[in-house]
């Protein structure tokens, strides 16, 4: 079952780094630390860390795209 997917915003991004801070498991970072994201569909149980990491944005550069119910 998937819960969504992880997305970012490249120019919104500058890199900051707080959403791989914030989900390690989910979020790389690039040598100039823009984030690197899973390019799959995430599970229910990476979830919670994913909205941590959207959160975790201080440029509201990444979101979360919720699978709809159904």
């Amino acid at each position: 079952m998937s819960g969504g997917v992880l997305r970012v915003d490249p120019v919104a991004c500058d890199g900051v780094g707080a959403c791989a801070l914030a989900a390690p498991a989910l979020v790389d970072l690039d040598r100039w630390g823009y984030p690197l994201l899973p390019r799959r569909d995430l599970a229910s149980a990476d979830m919670p860390a994913a909205r941590a990491a959207a959160r975790a944005c201080p440029r509201r550069a990444l979101w979360l795209e919720e699978a709809a119910a159904g």
